[in-house]
């Protein structure tokens, strides 16, 4: 299983790098814009009081992967707990994994859907289409605040549980959240990762700060009007790419415990033969003692 999931994550890093150069560009001109137009807002940006508040919920399908999926579902729940006294039908939970699935089925909380398809074959259509939706009920006014809760993938040894508003955007926040990720390694353990980092072998993928490109272009027909065409891109994106950081965090934690449940099977095993032989030994002793007790008897 962790040469499955060894496997299975290298799968999930290689989609990651083919997403990155979109991401970079985005950004490269979103922050061009960001940085000549301070006071540029859109429909998507706009606070207001929460009424009504939707979690979007990474998991898994399968389990065997450490506390991968308990982590997630307890912050899940300190999170509905926050918002408790908008009351659970004001609570809607969009997940995208079986387990957490389950989890919102056995609690009784309003689900906004059935996602599991896309937990272990990330697809970025459905997540384009998630995207739409929830941008379209917020614009409506039928939900006020949309927040993710996912494992953000930094490198095979750390995953990150992040919470991070996804609906009203701050498109400031996000462009300068902390990526970084190590796409070049499938090892699992912090010690060797350490090692690798000392030893100057590990290579971070870091994102390029982009500066403007003329701080006297002009945009038509106006900033709003552009930005109210990127930001819902944008918003594709940051779906998109949780799906992505959920799904490899998934195979690195999959991989961390069936390490662990090898080394500690290999203990038991050692303990178990070192107690055979001391028994086996025991035994012969007792023989021996027996044989020569008979013939000092004799």
């Amino acid at each position: 299983m962790k040469m499955v999931a060894s496997s299975k994550l290298h799968h999930a890093q290689v989609m990651i790098e083919n997403m990155l150069p979109y991401e970079s560009m985005l950004e490269h001109i979103l922050k061009s814009f960001l940085a000549s137009e301070v006071d540029a807002t859109t429909a998507y940006s706009l606070e207001r009081p929460v009424k009504r508040v939707a979690l979007i919920v990474y998991s898994s399908n399968s389990s065997l992967c450490g506390g991968f999926n308990a982590n997630i579902i307890k912050m899940m729940q300190q999170v509905i707990d926050e918002y408790s006294h908008l009351g659970t039908k004001n609570i809607i939970i969009y997940p995208i994994g079986r387990k957490v699935a389950e989890k919102v089925t056995k609690l009784g909380l309003n689900s906004g859907g059935d996602f599991t398809s896309i937990a272990d074959k990330p697809n970025i259509h459905p997540c384009i289409k998630l995207a739409e939706s929830l941008a379209e009920r917020f614009i409506k006014g039928d939900i006020d605040r949309v927040e993710m809760i996912y494992h953000h993938f930094k490198s095979a040894g750390s995953q990150i549980l992040t919470r991070k508003t996804f609906l009203p955007i701050d498109v400031k926040s996000e462009l300068y959240f902390d990526d970084e990720r190590d796409l070049t390694s499938n090892i699992a353990t912090l010690e060797a990762q350490e090692y690798l980092r000392k030893k100057g072998n590990r290579t971070v993928t870091e994102k390029e700060e982009s500066k403007p490109l003329n701080d006297n272009f002009i945009v038509e027909p106006d900033m709003n009007t552009v930005l109210a065409q990127l930001i819902p891109k944008l918003l594709h994106l940051m779906i998109y790419t949780a799906l992505l950081d959920s799904n490899a965090s998934e195979h690195a934690a999959r991989m961390v415990a069936m390490q662990t449940a090898t080394d500690n099977a290999d203990e038991l095993l050692r303990e178990l033969n070192l107690q055979y032989n001391k028994s086996r030994q025991q035994a012969i002793t007792n023989e021996l003692l027996d044989i020569v007790g008979g013939s000092v008897n004799n």
